[in-house]
């Protein structure tokens, strides 16, 4: 796979799209265009390895998606947090407040998550696992070894962060990871 057959697959001129029209017209939390029918970035395996400049362009191609619509979904927090009066130190304390349900989420807000985290959504659990997946294989170019090496350090991510929420993460995480972890299984027997 050459740079070329990255940028003109289908899923890179899903996300070029995306990513051109929010320069021209930023999107806000409030936005009614909805996140969730987009596609990110998504890599795409073929048969020959990907040089290590391919790769770290694929890698910033994923990274700038992904930035994109953390900061959607950071002002959409932030901004129900504000107007509840919130404040907080950091971001363990923000998490540890959701997860003890210290906050009220406006019925807007939360048809927003609700549709985000939908089978099709952008943080649903197959477009999720795909991207985990897609960096893993970005960065690792695919080395069956370093492969089981992202596999374990995604692994010791998700207990980081479940142990950072202070309990069991919700339905949709461990769907997630099971979804992650069958991914990484498949992928090695594709070859």
């Amino acid at each position: 796979m050459d740079i070329n057959s990255i940028s003109t697959s289908p899923a890179y001129e899903a996300y070029a799209t995306s990513s051109a029209a929010d320069s021209k017209n930023t999107k806000s939390a409030d936005s009614k265009e909805s996140a969730a029918t987009e596609k990110a970035a998504v890599y795409e395996k073929s048969s020959k390895k990907l040089s290590e400049s391919e790769r770290k362009d694929l890698v910033a191609k994923l990274k700038a998606d992904s930035d994109r619509h953390v900061s959607n979904l950071k002002s959409l927090v932030e901004k129900m947090f504000l107007q509840q009066g919130q404040k907080f130190q950091d971001a363990t304390s923000m998490w540890q407040a959701l997860a003890n349900g210290e906050l009220e989420v406006d019925e807007e807000t939360a048809l927003k998550a609700k549709e985000d985290i939908s089978e099709n959504g952008y943080w649903g659990v197959e477009q999720t696992s795909q991207r985990i997946l897609d960096f893993a294989v970005a960065l690792s170019g695919g080395d069956e070894e370093k492969m089981k090496d992202m596999a374990e350090a995604f692994k010791k991510g998700f207990q980081q962060a479940t142990k950072t929420w202070g309990r069991d993460l919700p339905d949709i995480s461990q769907q997630t990871y099971d979804a992650v972890l069958k991914k990484f299984e498949d992928y090695g027997k594709e070859e």
